[in-house]
């Protein structure tokens, strides 16, 4: 029996209104494999996706892969200095042409040395002349739609895809002072987890939970000071702010910040933190000297690839105590993370129950809301899609 039915989608309607009434969405959106490739469709192949960082790949032929909802992707800069994406998969026998990060000249299929320029052109197919009807022009990677927003590298699936920088422009203003396009950083950390990708999503926007969770590691951010500004509707992510008790908090045993702090932040931007989100990929957690990020890729209903990391002002790098710093950052911030995925484990583990509800929400998980609003807009459209045009058309209208 199938979960996708106009009365499934019709009762997303209830959490889409202001957060003192609204309730969570249905358990089974987390837990079913159906659900899952349906959001593959209304979300993964439609949606921006982050994959890295703009420097990660800084002289041609520099190049690094990643994933999206099992698509194994490239993205590389060619001999133009421009930013290519396109699958990494060989069209000839699926074999991937390109795993981790380096420098190539061009990709060589290892299985048949079936050749890619770096724009994903088909240049060379060996003993392929007494094939039939074959044309190497025809036979090229699929190229992927590619965008920078403040140095991150996003792609779309969808050819048709409306350009992802005018929709952030209202949080262009937002985090103009972090100069997040001039950040660096060191190489990631990628983990897989056992949970649906939407669960890891809302922790990371959650301010609820920052003073009862992590009471005694957080009690200098706490939830009380949280808010939640509207973006313009049509706007491709959204934000929270938080304010801090002392100026310039950070994540570290002294509470205060370790690295140079970005120096354009003004005195209100001193006295809080930062929490960007661009669905269904992205999270930014930024400090006045950090700016962490979270990448989310979505591998079935029950697991994701998480990649984490960590951007600084350049001579932040230079300093000769840098190592030492990032571990006492990297060990308090472990502490934190590591209550945060004990707990998304057992959310994972609880939406499975049939005693999974669709809760209340405090005022405080206005992100929640946030999202939610995203989502079903999204999945509204698709189902739509999927009922044909002799079906009426559903919206579920979102107030704020």
């Amino acid at each position: 029996m199938t979960l996708l039915t106009d009365q499934f989608f019709d009762s997303f309607a209830s959490s889409v209104k202001p957060t003192e009434e609204a309730e969570t969405l249905p358990p089974e959106i987390y837990t079913s494999e159906e659900f899952f490739r349906f959001e593959k469709e209304a979300l993964f192949y439609r949606e921006w996706l982050c994959v890295g960082r703009q420097e990660w790949v800084k002289e041609a032929g520099d190049y690094f892969t990643a994933t999206h909802a099992n698509e194994p992707i490239i993205v590389t800069r060619d001999r133009d200095g421009n930013l290519q994406a396109m699958s990494a998969v060989c069209q000839h026998r699926a074999m991937l042409v390109a795993e981790g990060k380096g420098s190539v000249r061009s990709f060589v299929c290892p299985y048949h040395h079936w050749t890619y320029d770096l724009d994903g052109r088909l240049v060379g197919a060996p003993a392929m002349t007494k094939t039939c009807n074959f044309d190497k022009a025809k036979n090229s990677l699929p190229k992927l739609k590619v965008e920078v927003w403040q140095g991150f590298v996003f792609v779309n699936f969808d050819p048709e895809a409306e350009s992802l920088i005018p929709r952030l422009a209202p949080l262009d203003a937002v985090v103009a002072n972090y100069g997040l396009e001039d950040l660096r950083g060191t190489d990631p950390i990628v983990e897989e987890f056992a949970w649906n990708w939407k669960v890891q999503f809302e922790n990371n926007n959650d301010g609820y939970h920052a003073s009862r969770l992590h009471h005694g590691l957080h009690d200098y951010i706490p939830s009380s000071k949280a808010s939640f500004p509207e973006v313009p509707k049509g706007t491709a992510g959204y934000y929270r702010l938080n304010g801090t008790l002392h100026k310039n908090a950070a994540f570290n045993p002294t509470e205060k910040a370790l690295f140079p702090v970005f120096p354009n932040l003004s005195e209100d931007e001193q006295n809080r933190l930062l929490f960007v989100n661009v669905p269904p990929s992205l999270s930014l957690v930024i400090t006045n000297d950090v700016a962490i990020y979270i990448i989310m890729d979505a591998n079935s209903a029950n697991t994701h690839n998480v990649t984490f990391g960590s951007l600084y002002m350049p001579e932040a790098m230079e300093d000769p105590l840098f190592e030492t710093k990032a571990k006492v950052t990297a060990d308090y911030t472990n502490s934190i993370f590591a209550q945060d995925l004990h707990t998304d484990l057992l959310i994972q583990q609880g939406l499975g129950s049939k005693f999974a509800p669709r809760g209340r929400y405090s005022w405080q998980e206005d992100a929640q809301r946030q999202f939610n609003v995203w989502l079903v807009d999204r999945y509204m459209s698709e189902w739509n899609r999927r009922r044909g045009p002799s079906a009426p058309v559903t919206k579920l209208h979102a107030t704020s």
